[in-house]
């Protein structure tokens, strides 16, 4: 427990909490001493207030009855209980009346206010009152016309003896808060470390290969709790991508190793059999069409990698998406006419923009469209439509072929990297098209959608959402 108490000290909740207290300390120490200052001296002002008031009742019972008189009313206050300080004195000092048997030297010896306080020893207390300092008090002298002394004054203990009780009051509260402050600082400092002790250890987990796990996620919805869910979707984007590349890797040892093969086996033939420089140059006219095939293949992989780091979002523009859809029909229209392939356009001038990349989104749709051209030659009354609409949801691009289309249950797998269906075995094409425009819409927080067309075939879908693209 006590080795927790130093790793506990070390964490930043119980550094802001130190940092805390000592602030509110100190604003706390500045505001007693303040309260405290300016209580003492409004009880000051009162006092003075009241000995004025004595004073001058005094001065006026004198100029009513004299002397006599005058002691007669000191004798009588003295006598109340918490009474004031009284005392009159002939001009030699000689006490003849009140409630004041010594006093400290000088006090008599000005008229007006005392200077400071000063010791005093009221009848009936021990002879060292004056000495000692027990009681101090503040007074008025004042000389009679007959060059008597008369004193007014108030003792001061009750001023003291409030700034007494705040400052014990100060300092039980200051302890009570120094508890209370370190009872927070253990358990708050002691939940956060053992919260933090639960990410370290998953982070080692992590980082020792295991990129299925997670950081712990309490619930409370706190700093942890949002720190370890962006961190969690970073790793699932990381285990993404990983995934990613370990199936480009699996799918480009599996589906490349045939061209590369047949390119050595041709070349291979070629030197086996007899000089013949047209053989030689039919080989050779082969290997580039070879090659550049697996060149397209490698471009696709790249590209589709490049999207789906984000490498492309700094290209991001506002993209007419009709102006999209005639550049690409238009770019086609002679591959389908050689195809025997009706290539329209559907779009007409439906006004739809995106935030997004021009050149991706022409790739994306100019594989679609390439697609259907392809796998809709050679069926009668062979159509292809290119179609845009938009609502208040989304925007959509449709590319409609009336061809053999694809399976339900196989869809899903047509989007992915390498993958080629049965029926397709016998086209040319590396199996990347779909994944490409894939990747593309998500790229653009959009998705790509596949159906079955109206009257058989395929219609694959370039769905923009509002509001999400890039």
């Amino acid at each position: 427990m006590m080795a927790a108490v130093p790793a506990i000290m070390k964490t930043t909740a119980a550094r802001l909490s130190a940092l805390y207290l000592v602030l509110f300390s100190l604003c706390a120490v500045l505001l007693v001493f303040y309260m405290t200052g300016l209580s003492v001296r409004m009880l000051t002002v009162q006092t003075r207030e009241t000995i004025t008031e004595e004073a001058q009742g005094l001065a006026a019972a004198y100029q009513r009855g004299g002397l006599p008189y005058l002691v007669r009313m000191v004798e009588r206050r003295s006598r109340q209980p918490s009474a004031n300080l009284y005392l009159i004195t002939d001009p030699n000092g000689r006490v003849l009346a009140g409630n004041v048997e010594s006093l400290a030297p000088g006090v008599l010896d000005e008229a007006g206010w005392t200077t400071r306080p000063f010791a005093y020893q009221r009848y009936g207390e021990g002879p060292g009152a004056v000495a000692d300092g027990r009681h101090t008090a503040m007074a008025h002298v004042f000389r009679l016309p007959n060059r008597m002394i008369v004193l007014v004054g108030r003792d001061l203990g009750e001023p003291e003896r409030f700034r007494s009780v705040v400052r014990r009051a100060l300092v039980v509260a200051f302890g009570m808060m120094g508890l209370g402050a370190l009872l927070i600082w253990y358990v708050v400092g002691r939940r956060a470390l053992r919260r933090i002790d639960r990410v370290s250890e998953a982070s080692r987990r992590i980082m020792g290969g295991d990129l299925s796990g997670r950081l712990p996620v309490s619930g409370a919805g706190d700093e942890f709790d949002r720190l370890s869910a962006s961190l969690n979707a970073m790793l699932a984007r990381i285990a993404e991508l990983n995934d990613g590349l370990r199936q480009v890797s699996d799918s480009i040892a599996h589906d490349l190793k045939t061209p590369l093969t047949r390119l050595r086996n041709r070349a291979e033939a070629a030197l086996a059999g007899q000089p013949d420089p047209a053989e030689y140059r039919a080989a050779l006219e082969r290997t580039i069409a070879e090659s550049d095939q697996l060149i397209r293949t490698f471009n696709a992989i790249l590209m589709i990698s490049r999207v789906e780091a984000g490498h492309s979002a700094e290209a991001a523009e506002p993209v007419d998406l009709a102006a999209v859809v005639a550049d690409v029909v238009e770019l086609y229209e002679p591959l389908a006419e050689q195809q025997g392939v009706a290539l329209v356009a559907e779009a007409g001038a439906v006004p739809a923009t995106v935030e997004g990349n021009r050149e991706l989104i022409g790739q994306a749709l100019s594989n679609i469209v390439d697609n259907a051209i392809k796998y809709s030659a050679g069926t009668p009354a062979a159509r292809v439509a290119v179609g845009l609409a938009q609502d208040r949801t989304a925007t959509r691009i449709t590319v409609t072929d009336n061809g053999p289309g694809i399976p339900e249950e196989d869809r899903a797998r047509a989007t992915e990297r390498f993958v080629r269906l049965e029926a397709s075995r016998s086209q040319p094409g590396s199996g990347l098209g779909l994944s490409l425009a894939k990747a593309v819409m998500k790229f653009h927080g959009g998705r790509l959608e596949l159906a079955a067309a109206e009257g058989g075939g395929l219609a694959v879908a370039m769905v923009f959402s509002s509001g999400e693209g890039r």
